[in-house]
This record gives structure tokens, sequence and C-alpha cells, in this order.
């Protein structure tokens, strides 16, 4: 609203309008880094923080709204990221500005853009989006093919919906089909909300459209009803995009805790040193995630790397975020007891498993063959004094753990008894649908470096994953966990493509 001054309300970039300065509008407008419009300038029109006039190029990829977070691109421009340069007229709602968040390059600092997309999922682009370069509101607009499926599917659950509803309103209804009627209800529950929230929005879109036609002489208000009506069609898109995830096909097990495994493949006392690199790699990463990460046990080598580690990490869909690390990770990098210099190759492999709970798994005494030993290496005034450290076996399956890291023997017995089921109800959840989830051996591979999922290079200082082809230039911050979103982020939206071929594939 004006002010007696004839001067907006300016509450800065955080969440408000733009200051005025000196008496007139800056610039144009250009949507902030909170959600607010950017100040430009001091009177003089000029940009500053690199916006451009007008909203029509964001440089700095930090905006939220037409720029930024959601990933919308700006005026059917081209948003920069922090490390190069990404059109954001891919996806849309997200995926888009991930992308230009992470501005990935190739080739070191050229700007290249890095293609990372296989040919498949580019096909799968043109025809389910369909993007134009005019304006921002006509962005990434979902193709009639794929409109047409979630019409389908939307229909179908709305029924769906209504004939739970019926059941749970009856009074006579049996206590177990209440059950599952109100379990059923609540999966659902979240895409009808969605679904809900888009008409409200496809209403009020109508309306601002309506009034805008009815105000083209009162610039004032003309102004406001354009801003609102492109405010209204960015949450229009993103609310869409959440509609079409919550129709993809769901890992159940995404939300779960995980257990973390890493072994030392080839390479001798150089993978357990690289081993022992990854491991606390993944502990850096789950503390700035706000994880909680508790060690269960390590085997040291010689030099004080890792033979093997093992660790639960707890948090929000911790599993889906870190199914994906599964796999062959090879280093490249001169070993501390290389003393001519060369350059050796070493492999490490690593597991990721969902947690357990007891009522996924029930383990009977008699199924289980628990010993203990005095542990080994590294462990105080009380190693190899105690038998604390404890082995067990699932006879039936023959699978084994052990757990030596505690003083305390009935702590090591529970962390294994831990680590076994998790290894037990992976093993079931692959048994029941192995499409869905790859056999325990497959993650890990034989631990030959040729079976690589990820490469770190260290005298180049980059490390790419293979399986997505994206290379980043920043192999400390990967290291230290700063810079390993790159990947997993890359990874969940490469699920996400293959989760829509999946959901079209049956139209």
């Amino acid at each position: 609203m004006r002010k007696g001054n004839g001067q907006r309300a300016g509450e800065g970039a955080g969440s408000g309008w733009a200051a005025r300065g000196a008496g007139r509008w800056v610039g144009g407008a250009s949507r902030g880094l909170g959600g607010g419009w950017a100040a430009q300038g001091a009177g003089d029109g000029g940009p500053r923080e690199g916006w451009k006039v007008g909203g029509r190029q964001a440089r700095k990829g930090l905006g939220r709204g037409v720029a930024g977070a959601m990933g919308w691109g700006v005026g059917g421009r081209r948003e920069r990221g922090w490390g190069g340069g990404w059109p954001t007229q891919w996806l849309g709602g997200g995926w888009a500005g991930w992308l230009a968040r992470e501005g990935f390059e190739r080739g070191g600092d050229g700007g290249k853009h890095h293609q990372f997309l296989n040919k498949q999922h580019i096909l799968l682009r043109r025809r389910f989006f369909s993007s134009s370069t005019k304006t921002a509101e006509s962005q990434s607009q979902l193709s009639p093919d794929l409109i047409n499926i979630m019409e389908q599917k939307l229909s179908a659950i709305e029924s769906r919906h209504a004939h739970l509803q019926v059941i749970l309103n009856q009074p006579d209804a049996l206590p177990d089909e209440y059950s599952t009627a109100n379990k059923e209800l609540k999966k659902l529950r979240h895409t009808i909300d969605l679904m809900t929230d888009l008409r409200k929005k496809h209403s009020e879109i109508d309306g601002l459209k309506l009034l805008i036609a009815e105000t083209q002489d009162d610039k004032d208000m003309y102004q406001m009803a354009s801003e609102e009506l492109g405010q209204a069609s960015e949450e229009e898109k993103r609310l869409r995009y959440l509609l079409l995830k919550s129709l993809l096909p769901k890992d159940d097990a995404d939300e779960r805790d995980c257990i973390l495994e890493v072994r030392a493949g080839s390479g001798g006392e150089e993978a357990s040193l690289f081993a022992m690199d990854i491991f606390k790699m993944y502990e850096k990463y789950s503390l700035k995630k706000g994880w909680k990460f508790e060690i269960l046990d390590v085997a040291e080598s010689d030099l004080k790397g890792y033979k093997e580690a093992s660790a639960a990490i707890s948090g929000a869909d911790v599993f889906g975020k870190l199914k994906f690390e599964s796999g062959i990770h090879r280093v490249q990098r001169v070993p501390v007891t290389e003393k001519a210099g060369r350059v050796h190759t070493s492999a490490v492999s690593v597991v990721i498993l969902p947690q357990a709970d007891q009522v996924d798994v029930h383990l009977r005494n008699e199924d289980l063959k628990i010993d203990t030993y005095r542990s080994g290496g590294s462990g105080g005034q009380h190693a190899n004094t105690t038998n604390s450290a404890v082995r067990v076996t699932h006879i039936p399956t023959g699978l084994t753990v052990a757990i030596q890291d505690e003083r305390s023997q009935h702590q090591n017995k529970a962390k294994a008894l831990k680590v076994l089921c998790a290894k037990l109800y992976e093993m079931e959840r692959s048994r029941a649908d192995a499409s869905r989830s790859r056999l325990r051996a497959e993650q890990i591979g034989s631990g030959d470096r040729s079976e690589r999922i990820r490469t770190y290079n260290f005298p180049h200082g980059r490390v790419t994953d293979h399986r997505v082809g994206i290379t980043s230039h920043s192999i400390d911050g990967v290291m230290e966990g700063e810079h390993l979103d790159t990947f997993v982020n890359a990874l969940i939206l490469q699920q996400e493509m293959d989760a829509i071929a999946s959901f079209t594939s049956g139209q």
C-alpha cells in the first residue's frame, strides 16, 4: 500500500515491497532473497547484488519464488547458479531450481554446462514437459499427455477416498475393515489435500485474471493484481509439482533410519585409509544434516585405517537420502606409503541398509548363535582382557554380525542385533520386490576397482558420479560433507525421472 508521500511501504528484500529510492521506483520488480522484492539501488535505478532491472534475469540464482528456490526462471531467461549456468526452463518446481543453485560445470571453471541427463531422460522430458521462453508464467508447463494421466489417477483416488469415507461412517463396520480403511485413507490424505489446495489456487487465479481485465484504467490496481497473479501462478506450479510427486511410486523404507557399512576393497592399506575417509565423510554429512550418527563397530588396519566400519544413522528420511550411496567408491591418489609419488587406484564398498523395527523382524533365540571373544585392535587398557566382543550368527540364513566397539558385552550384543535385524529386513524386502531394492550382494559388488559408482580423483581435485555423469571440482568440500548433496540430490532427481517413466508406461 502507498504511504502519504507516495512511496510504497518498503520492507526490504526479506518479505515485502522494495524500499523506494529518492522518491521514485528503483529499477523494476525483481524478486528478492527471502520472498519479497529486492531493493535495487538508491534512486538511480542501478541494479545491486547482480539483480537485473525488471526482474528479467537473476544472476546469482539465490532467489525464492520466481528465481531460485523453486526453480522458476525469470522472464523465460536463464538463471545463473553458483558454479556456472543452467537453463531454468527444464522441469520447474524444485528440479530446475536445484540445477540452477548447483551450477554444475564441466572442465573446471570454463562455465560449460554439464550434460548429466542421459538420452532417455531428455526424451522423457520432451514428451511429458513443455517449455516456453516467453514468460515465467508459461514456463515448465506439464504436457497434455502427463496431465491426462494425472487426471485419470486423481479421479480414481477421489473415488477411492469417497468409498473409504463411506466405510468409516458405517456404524456396523467390522474392526479389521475399519482399521484397514483408516490406514489407506491416511495414505491418500496428502494427495487429497494437495488437490484441494490446487483447486483453491485455480479459483484465485481466475479471480485475479478477471480483476486485471476490469482494472485496465487503474494503473496501481492493475500492477498490484498483476503481481499477485504472478505469485499465484508460481504457487500453482509448485502445488502441481508436489501433486505429481505424490502420485509417483514410493519406497516405504525411505522414511526409515539406516545402517551404514564401509569396507576396504582392493588396494591394501591405501584402501583402508580411504575407507576411513569415506566413513568420516558420511559422519560429517550426517552431523550437518542434524542426524544422529552412532558408530557401531570399527576394525582398524595397521596404519589406523578402517578395514571395515559400521554406523547407525537416525533422522528424517535418512534411508531415502542415502540409499544411492551403496556401491563401489574408487579413489585415485598418491598413498602415504608411496615413495615415488605415483598415483594408485583403490576401492571401498559402501552399503546402506534400512533399519528394521521390532515388528518387521522377529528373532527367535533358537535361531541365534552368540559367541563372545576378546576384542582386538586399539581399545585402551581393557582391550584383549575381557570377552566383550560379540559375534551373532542367524542360523537359518547364515548371516553373521560381529561387534567389538564397546567395552560392554551387552552393548556390543545390542548393536549386533540391530545390524542383524537391518540385514534380515533388507533380505526380505529384496525377496518381496527385487525391482525396488537390490540384493545386498549386488550393492557391494566384488570390491573390484572396475565396479565403481563414483571416483574421487585427488590429484585433479574432482569427484565424478558415473551414474548421473556429474563432476564436482571441490573434492575437499565433498569429503567434508559440504558438497555431498550435489550427488545425493542428482540421484534422487534421476529416481524421480525413472518413476515418471514407470508412472506413464502403464497408460
